[in-house]
């Protein structure tokens, strides 16, 4: 049996729904969701995780942007084939950003750096 697996650190720095939108997201990537996966509704999960409705409803609607679930009106929240999505925006995401440092001169060393620096500001490590 398939089942959401959500912890909520409230004194870690990422915001609730961010710590939301990521572990739903992670576990919809790496299979621990599958596709055409049910989530629970905003109001159910957020009575069980203690959060308000509208912190889960952001996390949802970030989801739903990264094309991570699709909402099917009144029939609920659903994991989406997301994979080839999310691949798709962050190789373009790289390629301006290729673009970008290319015209500012920076060197590949100097843009990596700044790569590798934003993923450890953002993954915490």
């Amino acid at each position: 049996m398939v089942t959401l697996k959500i912890v909520i650190d409230t004194d870690a720095a990422p915001a609730p729904y961010e710590q939301l939108r990521s572990q739903i997201s992670a576990q919809a990537r790496s299979g621990a969701l599958p596709v055409g996966y049910k989530l629970p509704t905003v109001r159910g999960l957020a009575e069980e995780l203690g959060l308000a409705a509208n912190t889960v409803a952001k996390a949802y609607r970030a989801l739903e942007g990264d094309g991570v679930v699709e909402t099917r009106g009144r029939n609920g929240t659903f994991v989406a084939a997301a994979g080839d999505a999310a691949e798709r925006q962050a190789a373009t995401a790289a390629q301006a950003y290729a673009e970008q440092v290319h015209r500012l001169g920076l060197s590949r060393s100097d843009a990596l750096s700044a790569v590798q620096d934003a993923l450890r500001a953002s993954y915490g490590n």
